[in-house]
């Protein structure tokens, strides 16, 4: 494997933990409900499948854009991840609380739905910029899967002190690949 891949695969890895970042702070919120265990695993994997599901489709609509905007392509993938990551910190300063739902039923696929919707955006920015696309979508279910469990876990055991933190500093993650790619 050449330093080319294992830099693009250590790039995804850090991606893939800054989408997560979300799941987990909001997973902090829900898991000061009482949730049992197995709902909590239950939980983590449709988050995770929602994080594969959502850039799938954003890599590909990216793929088809590539393709007619040519040269503008890495431009846009490193404008929409400077876009996402800079919403992701002001939401995080966002100070109404959120009433969340129980995450069964209808609940859980809005719930999951509402955590992977920043995913759709990078994945069409990684379409743009033809990431492996199996690689990036393994490593963001994984990744967002096991932050929300960690997520719910650390909720039972804590006070959610670290939601707001967590938003913040994926946010930066997200915002720093951007400017990477734009002025790398």
């Amino acid at each position: 494997m050449s330093v080319y891949h294992i830099g693009e695969i250590v790039s995804l890895v850090f991606m893939a933990i800054a989408l997560g970042m979300d799941a987990f702070s909001v997973s902090l919120g829900l898991g000061m409900q009482k949730i049992r265990l197995k709902r909590i695993a239950f939980v983590g994997a449709v988050v995770g499948l929602f994080h594969m599901i959502m850039p799938f489709i954003g890599i590909l609509l990216g793929q088809a854009i590539s393709a007619q905007i040519g040269q503008y392509a890495i431009l846009t993938g490193g404008l929409l991840l400077v876009g996402i990551g800079a919403q992701m910190i002001f939401s995080a300063f966002n100070h109404e609380l959120k009433r969340l739902a129980q995450p069964i039923g209808v609940g859980l696929i809005f719930f999951a739905l509402s955590v992977s919707l920043d995913s759709f955006s990078v994945g069409l920015s990684l379409g743009l910029s033809q990431v492996k696309t199996a690689i990036a979508l393994i490593l963001f279910g994984a990744a967002s899967m096991m932050l929300t469990w960690t997520g719910m876990i650390l909720a039972r055991k804590m006070h959610g002190l670290l939601g707001v933190y967590s938003e913040i500093l994926g946010g930066s993650i997200l915002c720093g690949f951007g400017l990477n790619i734009l002025f790398g």
